[in-house]
């Protein structure tokens, strides 16, 4: 049987617990960041608290009729440009292949597929972070092009403070979501289905992208720490020039007192 599992990133986040309420099914997995349902033979949905869902067997139509319904339980923004990925899977071969564009496995085990959807999700979300993660370079670049340049920084005060905030909240995002494939690891002692996961996590090379998301993201940090030891810098200067400046002007009014008194 040839078909198709497509994942999809739809928004910030999907709330998993309101989910369960959508369907009048008992979910095949589930825990808090995470939701496996069967929704009829040889058609699965696997949705994900970081806004992605994987469907199996679903056509274009489908898709959109299933979006709609899991609307309501959309939080934050919702994502407007589609990012997602799709691969061929092919059930009840002879043997378990891995290519380019097609998984090929000798059933179709829930689990298996399980897994193909998981990993298949994974590789869409770190799209979706690297991304973000280059967004965030490409700003830093320009505020140490700046500093490199003229010797001092393009932002400051209450805009550095902020853009620090809203960089931390980002990297916290990515950290909290990208957690769940460092932890997230089959617990089984099938080895087909362990055998499988390696090799899916190898075909999307997971790792090494995860890897580099978390190197970006560390660089990113690195400047944001520089720009502050400049800024606190920079402030401490100001307020000792304050300082001599008043004890100048201080000075000046005794001078002008004795004067006035002689």
């Amino acid at each position: 049987m040839e078909t198709t599992a497509s994942a999809i990133h739809i928004a910030e986040i999907i709330d998993i617990q309101s989910l369960k309420g959508v369907f009048n099914l008992t979910p095949l997995y589930a825990d808090n960041d995470e939701i496996f349902f069967q929704l009829s033979e040889h058609k699965y949905l696997y949705a994900f608290k970081y806004g992605i869902i994987c469907v199996y067997n679903f056509t274009e139509e489908e898709t959109v009729a299933l979006k709609q319904k899991i609307h309501p339980t959309l939080k934050g923004n919702v994502t407007k440009t589609t990012m997602a990925e799709t691969i061929e899977v092919v059930t009840n071969a002879n043997t378990f292949k891995l290519e380019f564009e097609t998984i090929t496995i000798p059933d179709s085990d829930s689990e298996k597929l399980r897994l193909i959807m998981l990993n298949l999700s994974q590789s869409v979300a770190l799209d979706f972070y690297y991304n973000i993660a280059e967004k965030l370079l490409e700003d830093t670049r320009r505020h140490t092009n700046f500093l490199e340049e003229q010797g001092k920084l393009n932002i400051s005060g209450k805009k550095l403070k902020r853009y620090i905030g809203k960089v931390l909240n980002i990297k916290n995002k990515i950290s909290e979501n990208l957690y769940i494939f460092e932890s997230h690891e089959l617990a089984t002692d099938d080895e087909d289905l362990n055998k499988l996961n390696l090799e899916l996590k190898k075909k999307f090379d997971l790792v090494d992208r995860h890897q580099i998301i978390h190197q970006q993201v560390d660089i990113v940090k690195e400047n944001l720490d520089l720009f502050k030891d400049i800024m606190f810098h920079s402030e401490s200067s100001r307020l000792e020039w304050i300082i001599i400046i008043l004890i100048v002007i201080e000075v000046i009014d005794l001078i002008i007192l004795k004067i006035m008194n002689i």
